[in-house]
């Protein structure tokens, strides 16, 4: 059984239009190591530098935990890195975002 969950992460100033470039082509070993810790789907947008994320994922602290250490995902990461204002640690349980309300 899949759940989504949401995560915020915000751009450093004037990294809009690299990260919307960087992500027009996400890398197939970059694709398949998130298929391959159960990611089903994942979207994002934005608003000006905030970053909005809804990842629908089979179970996400092991999708932490594989991605952490995954070699296509840490050279992502090392890209991310240059463009976001807090790099990803891999210091949590991926529970990402607290739910607050939902219209069902």
């Amino acid at each position: 059984m899949a759940v989504e969950i949401a995560l915020h992460t915000v751009l450093k100033p004037g990294a809009q239009a690299r990260y919307d470039e960087v992500h027009a082509v996400i890398p197939e070993e970059l694709d398949r190591a998130l298929r391959e810790a159960g990611v089903l789907g994942w979207r994002i947008w934005r608003d000006g530098q905030h970053l909005f994320h809804l990842v629908r994922v089979a179970d996400p602290a092991h999708m932490r935990r594989t991605l952490r250490d995954h070699p296509a995902n840490q050279v992502w990461q090392q890209r991310m890195a240059k463009l976001l204002e807090v790099a990803d640690d891999y210091d949590d349980d991926g529970r990402g975002l607290p739910m607050v309300w939902e219209l069902p």
